[in-house]
């Protein structure tokens, strides 16, 4: 359960705490899409609608790894395993009770989109990627399960660390509609260097979710969170681990200066979007052999997608 401390900081982050192990935080793009001034890389590379997702954690503060560029306050970190847990149907209502309570200003606002505001009362997306490690959350698959029940889409950013809870996931068939393995490391030593992780078989693990990936029914991605002067090398090394898991896509995004990050890391880390993009062509040479290509960009986000496949980056409603 989150203690009174580490509820007071999340709070001060813009948090709302949903529940004993659960928090959502009202995503920007978000805000913006209600009053109809740009939308989420989310919504223009697979038809997310920004208004009507919810980013969400059910392991809000616990998690294996303290990496440098995670926005969350890693130095309270409540550990590897969550003791007191809520059940996948209080954690969607709760979560998209604060998220409503969240956005409930914005009725007032003359600028809103009232449809928009509307639809929001009701999120469709459940972005399960806000901080902390989800697969950590014993009741992983039955929370997928539930929101598919719901009719909702689900997206889950996992470090990879616990490929066990993967082959759950795909056991259950409560898999989410799109499946993120976070690769910020070319190799095991800028791994330990980034994540802090000391132990032994970590980089051991994270490759297994990777081989596990190729093999799920689902839309998979790999995502790479880039640090100026710390994993922006190695393109070669970046391409073989990828190899390992055949995504459908590669994100490649630009550390933001955001949250407890700030602290850690400066202004001065956060790479360009032309640094972005030049990292995201020299890895595509090294994947040539897979059909790669570039997909799209958002300038504002500093990301670039890539992909096999232009015509199937949309989100389908039988894949939720």
């Amino acid at each position: 359960m989150i203690n009174a401390k580490v509820s007071e900081i999340l709070k001060k982050q813009h948090y709302a705490i949903a529940g004993k192990n659960s928090g959502i935080q009202v995503c920007r793009w978000t805000k913006k899409s209600l009053i109809n001034e740009g939308e989420c890389y989310k919504e223009k590379f697979y038809g997310i609608l920004s208004h009507r997702c919810c980013q969400m954690s059910p392991a809000v503060i616990w998690c294996q790894n303290k990496c440098e560029h995670c926005w969350r306050a890693i130095e309270l970190s409540l550990g590897k395993k969550i003791n007191d847990i809520d059940e996948p149907k209080k954690i969607i209502s709760e979560c998209i009770k604060a998220q409503r309570k969240m956005i409930s200003g914005f009725k007032g606002n003359k600028k809103v989109d009232m449809k928009k505001w509307k639809e929001a009362q009701e999120p469709s997306q459940f972005a399960i990627s806000l901080s902390g490690e989800p697969t950590l959350y014993p009741k992983l698959a039955e929370l997928i399960l539930e929101l598919k029940k719901q009719g909702k889409t689900s997206f889950i950013v996992t470090n990879g660390l616990l490929p066990d809870k993967i082959l759950e996931m795909k056991k259950k068939k409560a898999l989410p509609t799109q499946l993120y393995v976070s690769l910020n490391y070319p190799d095991e030593k800028i791994f330990r260097k980034i994540t802090k992780n000391k132990s032994r078989d970590a980089w051991k693990n994270l490759n297994k979710s990777l081989e596990l990936m190729k093999k799920l029914p689902t839309r998979k991605v790999i995502r790479i969170t880039l640090v100026r002067d710390l994993n922006m090398q190695n393109e070669k090394d970046y391409a073989k681990l990828i190899k390992k898991a055949f995504p459908d896509f590669i994100e490649v995004k630009g550390y933001m200066s955001v949250g407890f990050a700030r602290k850690r890391l400066g202004y001065e880390r956060m790479p360009t979007h032309k640094e972005v993009k030049k990292f995201a062509e020299k890895l595509l040479k090294y994947l040539k052999s897979e059909k790669y290509k570039f997909l799209d960009e958002k300038i504002e986000s500093r990301v670039v997608l890539l992909g096999k496949d232009r015509k199937k980056m949309k989100i389908k409603k039988n894949e939720i």
